[in-house]
């Protein structure tokens, strides 16, 4: 079989290779290394692409490695010629946005109707859905606790015969510092939804009291949900790791604890 070949080299996930043709449709296929042997030896194989009748066509790199650009005529008649361009994957996310702003804005004082002689007081409560547990919520409180954070987390605090909304309710008024995971399991669920009702009723101050972390969701779709979280200093776990927002967390809180040990 007669075909183009174009080995494009090492590639990065989300570079897009944009392939032109001149004359004719051709058959057009990205393939991986192990694929484009396959082609060669005429064997069941696996691509990006297929009959193209129009161009430019561009075909997203879908993971790291190395790539193949193959153009054939098989089943068709004349001839073609391509020229194939690679282009790089866009730059990482500005971060700038209110999204972004510092963490130190968002209240972290202890409940001013609390008694704490009388009650235990969490540096942080974690609002979240179960889904979001391995993922985001476990090791988030696991690298908080490391820094000396202490977190009221349902599978921390729970415990058989607890009454579920009681131990919400006491972690809610117990707190410093509301954090609650918003994704799209976060929005289908009800017992989030309660925490993160009681969250926002505690703002008396009219001052950030909560950190929003966005997981695997869109600000258009928080916005759809609830568009009093959309605008709120937030983070997003597409831009920055469980350990980053931790710290950032944790930096916050520390100094409000060595004040009130002092």
């Amino acid at each position: 079989m007669n075909f183009q070949h174009f080995d494009l080299g090492q590639l990065k996930r989300g570079a897009t290779v944009v392939v032109q043709l001149r004359g004719n449709v051709a058959n057009v296929r990205l393939m991986d290394s192990s694929n484009f042997s396959s082609y060669k030896n005429r064997r069941a194989h696996r691509y990006a692409g297929g009959l193209v009748t129009k161009s430019p066509v561009r075909l997203p790199v879908p993971r790291d490695g190395r790539w193949h650009v193959t153009i054939d005529m098989a089943g068709l008649r004349g001839s073609v010629r391509a020229a194939v361009a690679v282009e790089p994957p866009p730059l990482p996310r500005l971060r700038g946005s209110s999204t972004t702003a510092p963490l130190s804005q968002i209240r972290h004082e202890a409940p001013p109707s609390l008694d704490t002689d009388d009650a235990r007081v969490w540096d942080v409560f974690i609002s979240h859905a179960s889904e979001d547990k391995p993922a985001v919520v476990t090791p988030l409180a696991e690298h908080l606790r490391e820094l000396g954070v202490t977190v009221w987390l349902d599978a921390f605090e729970l415990r058989i015969g607890d009454s579920l909304r009681r131990k919400i309710d006491a972690g809610l008024a117990r707190s410093r510092f509301g954090i609650v995971v918003l994704s799209r399991s976060f929005f289908r669920k009800g017992w989030p939804q309660y925490e993160l009702d009681g969250l926002i009723t505690m703002q008396v101050s009219g001052k950030q009291s909560l950190l929003p972390i966005w997981h695997e969701i869109t600000k258009d779709e928080v916005m759809s949900q609830s568009p009093s979280l959309a605008d709120k200093i937030a983070r997003s776990t597409a831009q920055y790791t469980i350990e980053e927002i931790a710290t950032e967390i944790a930096d916050v809180v520390r100094p409000g604890l060595d004040a009130g040990a002092a």
